[in-house]
């Protein structure tokens, strides 16, 4: 199996890389400056001066209240003091007993008072008369020179440490505003362990056409000198798009693992923060890590994230942070000179909605589609993910290759992987045949559900299933019925798995219309034996939905309607914006047209062949799943297999 992609050490830095020589990034070595320079250091220690001056008098400030001369003379004539200090007019004093403010605030002992110059109460005898003792020392004791240099200093220190601290960031981590909301300097580059093998072409299966298309880029990256001589560039972008799990990380991996060059890997969405200006600083920021290590690959995942179209419905609708980075994205591109040897390849599943600036030539030079394998395809990938997996002799991963169209890399992967974690809960000691198929129901159907249902609606149930089995028996040139349950798994309470023999890449009305008329059978079959209908066929008629809307608006399938493609791909939302109202009506009225006819024709042939309905039925409630051959051989009907390719 492929290797992981190694893990960052930092969060904070929005790639991956491998393949690095060990200081190829870092910090810059060398005496390191004073962040923001010796004269901004200056200028900040005279702020904070100014501000530690002022914190400095209103910490000067004694705790002690002053109070009023006359609230003094009191107290002196109740004999409520025990000493004063006295310089000038000014006397500070101690009571004996705590008194409660007039001013409010709590009570005091200590307190500081001023006498008027015009007072004539004779002070001194009162004071002699209630023995007062007149100290010579202040009763306040105010804090010594070193206690107040200390605290004049301490915020100073403090915020100069706090201004170097975001200074530093400023200067290390991204130069703009974002620099202090947490962001580091690069560390450095995240490294293969000793011994690991790389991706190469050899980890890569089922998609040979696109493999093809990139070794062109792996050729360039190993003899740049042929290329040079010939006056050829190497191509600046390389836009891989396909459907989710189809392998394009895994290729742009592959691509740099067989060149033997670095490989810096992000997602876009890691670019894209609050703070506008973050992203592109980001973008410099790995061009720039990409360049020391020239010839080197950058890949970004999912760039229609960043890279959607700045025009028409799907604009950004003012994101200046999202825009500005797929600016600077550009710029970058833009910037190769063609000798640089940094080559970026991106992944989308989302081709058509990027901005065209993206897709030019000169930026991304070759779009390379990579589409889900074919069955040969699918049984190299298979072999690729058990090479570490015991499998049993009986496996047949060509058949299981036959029984999976349509699955991409991601899928096959994960489907060997629920087989070897069932031959684990087993405690079997290899993978066997039906590890093999029941991960494929799981995968295909869901999990299964432990419901139990009255007898009435399982019986149902079973007609139901049954339906849609013979019909796809029956009818022509339909995908052959692989297997039929009336176990509940996900949410539906039975499944029929219809698989085609062999890859298809056009259809014909004929198969179409079977389709429908397959996925009608389960509501033909209720209304047959029942005479009503259940909300059990919601989801086969999403699909009729889709199959026949495709049939009348996309694909000329209608005389009415004409050879013209009336809505577009994404009906289900467009519908009723992109026609006029007459073909919205002409479409509306062939898709019920259509749809009523293959009703008509499912019911008309389960009446025909109601002997094999209730047999397979029956079946079905005594045995509650039917594999292919078993369901045929209750059914009465020929299986006919279809040469492969």
């Amino acid at each position: 199996m492929s290797n992981p992609v190694p893990p960052r050490k930092d969060p904070d830095q929005p790639w991956r890389t491998e393949g690095t020589p060990p200081d190829s990034t870092g910090p810059p070595s060398g005496r390191r400056k004073m962040p923001g320079g010796w004269i901004g250091l200056v200028v900040a220690v005279l702020v904070v001066f100014v501000i530690a001056l002022l914190a400095l008098s209103f910490f000067n400030e004694g705790t002690e209240p002053t109070i009023s001369y006359t609230e003094f003379s009191k107290q002196v004539d109740n004999n409520n003091i025990t000493k004063i200090y006295s310089k000038g007019d000014a006397i500070q004093g101690q009571l004996k007993t705590a008194q409660a403010n007039p001013d409010g605030g709590g009570k005091y002992t200590k307190f500081k008072t001023q006498r008027p110059s015009f007072a004539d109460d004779k002070l001194w005898q009162n004071l002699e008369k209630h023995q007062v003792t007149v100290t010579a020392s202040p009763v306040v004791q105010q804090r010594s020179f070193l206690s107040n240099l200390l605290i004049s200093l301490a915020p100073i220190v403090l915020l100069v440490v706090l201004w170097m601290f975001f200074a530093r960031r400023l200067r290390t981590g991204l130069g703009g505003p974002g620099g202090m909301l947490g962001r580091k300097a690069p560390p450095k580059p995240v490294e293969l362990q000793p011994g690991a093998q790389r991706t190469t072409f050899a980890d890569v299966a089922g998609i040979d056409e696109v493999e093809g298309e990139l070794n062109d880029i792996v050729d360039f990256l190993k003899n740049p000198d042929e290329y040079r001589k010939m006056g050829a560039k190497m191509p600046r972008g390389v836009l891989l798009a396909g459907a989710p799990g189809t392998g394009k990380t895994l290729l742009a991996r592959a691509v740099a693992g067989e060149a033997g060059v670095p490989f810096f890997s992000a997602s876009a969405s890691e670019f894209i923060e609050m703070i506008v200006g973050v992203g592109a600083s980001r973008v410099r920021e790995l061009f720039a890590e990409a360049r020391k290590v020239a010839p080197s690959i950058i890949f970004i995942d999912e760039i229609d994230t960043i890279g959607r179209s700045r025009a028409g419905g799907s604009a950004m609708g003012g994101h200046d942070e999202r825009e500005q980075t797929l600016n600077q994205i550009l710029t970058e591109m833009d910037g190769f000179s063609g000798f640089e040897g940094v080559i970026v390849i991106a992944a989308t599943n989302r081709a058509d909605i990027l901005d065209p600036a993206l897709t030019r030539p000169g930026r991304f030079d070759r779009i390379v589609n990579v589409a889900p394998p074919d069955r040969r395809g699918r049984e190299a990938i298979l072999r690729i993910h058990t090479r570490e997996i015991p499998l049993s002799p009986e496996v047949d991963l060509a058949q299981v290759a036959r029984t999976t169209p349509g699955m991409t890399g991601a899928d096959l992967a994960n489907l060997a992987n629920e087989a070897a974690l069932l031959a684990v809960k087993r405690k079997q000691a290899e993978v066997a045949p039906p590890d093999l198929s029941e991960a494929l129901e799981k995968v295909q159907l869901g999990a299964e559900r432990s419901l139990v249902m009255p007898y009435e609606e399982r019986r149902r149930t079973a007609y139901h299933e049954s339906g849609h089995a013979l019909l796809g028996m029956l009818q022509p040139g339909a995908d052959p019925v692989r297997k039929i349950t009336i176990v509940p798994r996900g949410r539906a309470l039975g499944v029929t798995l219809s698989t085609p023999d062999t890859d298809r890449y056009s259809y014909t009305e004929e198969y179409l219309r079977g389709r429908i008329i397959g996925a009608l059978g389960g509501m033909a079959a209720e209304h047959v034996v029942y005479g009503v209908v259940t909300t059990g066929s919601e989801n086969d008629l999403e699909q009729v939905t889709n199959v026949v809307r495709g049939m009348v608006a996309r694909w000329g399938m209608s005389e009415r309607v004409g050879r013209l493609s009336a809505l577009p791909s994404d009906a289900q939302q467009a519908y009723g914006l992109a026609a006029a109202p007459a073909t919205l009506d002409s479409i509306d009225h062939e898709m019920r047209r259509i749809v009523d006819e293959c009703y008509e024709e499912a019911c008309q042939k389960l009446r025909d062949h109601r002997d094999q309905l209730n047999a397979l039925a029956e079946a079905l409630l005594a045995n509650e799943t039917l594999e292919e051959a078993q369901a045929y051989r209750i059914a009465g009907v020929t299986r006919v297999k279809k040469e492969e390719v």
